[in-house]
């Protein structure tokens, strides 16, 4: 059996949700503070789902980044300016790239417990507002000793394992024997995909457009996104466009191997939003869940591999459920870099037609914590569309894990 961390949820349900686009870096959304964008998310999806924001008992939400100066508050903000009563409390989660999926695991784990009815489950992440940081200045400057660095640049750095995550995709490569053509050929396919996603309206399904506007809740200090000069309104995720393999092909590899910056996931702003329920909840509110949250997994793997995660933590998540991968119509894996979702695939043996089938990280981007709230609400809703009865969503992780949710649709029982 695979060991990892496995919860199995008898009683949890996805009502919905929604997401921000996802900006390119220093973009249009970049001067934002994430928990406006989160904000801004739950906002989203508890009017989509129809909940009142009274109801929710909890906030759980994630970021990686100190990307504000009241970070700290980053759940409980997100939280109130939501609707959710003052007695309700908040906590942060913090799993890197599988944030997301953590917050939504950990909702479904109080609900499925009874610990509460309603829970707001959110990530958020300014990829672009990672400061310039130095930690031992508050001792005082030494002749020399004057070290401002790029947190974000350097928090792609695992010192455990001695390599950047880039060269954790390079090492999957030489380990499964995975070539430059083939990585930009999956990366053109992601973009190919998404691109007919955006196109045919499926993306919008989930994304809320961000305008300038106050969040003003009584009793408390207002909260506001104001856009750059000039722009209205952000509609639509900006890394999304065409990609043909001429071009992929002809770019400098980053890592001095397989990766480059065209088929590595797009540094971008973003947040997300679902809210997660007990059936009675639903029940008694005349709401349709649109998916049953049956397991999730977390396992861990060596730091200097990281990108191999997905791949125990779906054998977990299916060990956990009693399922095997030939049952699973749809696949979510964050595509952080393309020689390690290939990685995956190989390891696996994964059916391409399943996984990513609306494009994924290398199109539409990676914001940390907001990912793992995107691939859950893009597998419900391609669920949905689809009729397929089961679906994984699942990432890597920095520092080596993996995570895996698994999700069922309940029109397809």
């Amino acid at each position: 059996m695979t060991r990892g961390l496995r919860l199995t949820f008898e009683d949890a349900w996805l009502l919905g949700g929604a997401r921000t686009p996802f900006v390119d870096y220093r973009g249009a959304l970049s001067e934002i503070s994430p928990i406006d964008l989160g904000i801004k998310a739950a906002r989203a999806a508890i009017a989509k789902t129809g909940v009142a924001a009274a109801d929710i008992e909890t906030t759980i939400a994630g970021s990686m980044a100190q990307a504000s100066f009241d970070a700290f508050m980053t759940p409980r903000h997100i939280g109130l300016y939501a609707g959710a009563p003052i007695e309700a409390p908040a906590h942060l989660v913090q799993r890197i790239c599988g944030t997301g999926l953590e917050v939504i695991a950990q909702a479904a784990d109080a609900v499925a417990l009874g610990r509460v009815s309603l829970a707001l489950a959110a990530g958020t992440e300014s990829m672009s507002r990672n400061p310039i940081a130095a930690y031992t200045h508050r001792n005082g400057f030494t002749m020399g000793k004057v070290e401002f660095k790029d947190f974000l640049w350097e928090a792609l750095y695992d010192p455990a394992g001695c390599v950047t995550m880039g060269d954790t995709a390079e090492n999957l490569a030489k380990q499964y024997g995975i070539e430059r053509e083939r990585v930009d050929r999956f990366a053109v396919r992601s973009f190919e995909r998404a691109i007919a996603a955006r196109d045919g309206g499926l993306l919008a399904e989930e994304i809320v457009p961000v305008v300038s506007e106050a969040f003003e809740i009584e009793g408390i200090d207002k909260r506001s996104i104001r856009l750059p000069r000039g722009i209205e309104q952000v509609d639509t995720d900006s890394h999304i466009r065409p990609s043909p393999y001429d071009i992929l092909s002809k770019l400098r590899p980053a890592f001095g191997g397989v990766q480059t910056g065209g088929n590595s996931s797009a540094i971008v702003d973003g947040a997300g939003a679902v809210l997660v329920a007990s059936s009675d909840y639903a029940k008694s509110h005349g709401l349709t869940p649109k998916a049953r949250i049956v397991a999730s997994a977390a396992v861990g793997v060596p730091p200097q591999i990281m990108g191999i995660g997905p791949a125990p933590a779906i054998r977990a998540v299916l060990e956990a459920s009693g399922l095997t991968l030939d049952r699973i119509g749809r696949i979510e894996i964050n595509e952080a870099f393309g020689a390690q979702i290939l990685a995956c695939v190989d390891e696996l043996g994964l059916d391409e037609d399943k996984l990513n089938v609306n494009g994924g990280a290398i199109a539409i981007g990676h914001p940390l914590g907001a990912t793992g709230i995107r691939l859950a609400l893009t597998l419900a809703n391609e669920l949905e569309r689809s009729g397929e009865r089961y679906g994984i969503a699942s990432a890597c992780i920095g520092g080596g894990q993996g995570i895996a949710l698994l999700i069922e649709n309940p029109k397809a029982v």
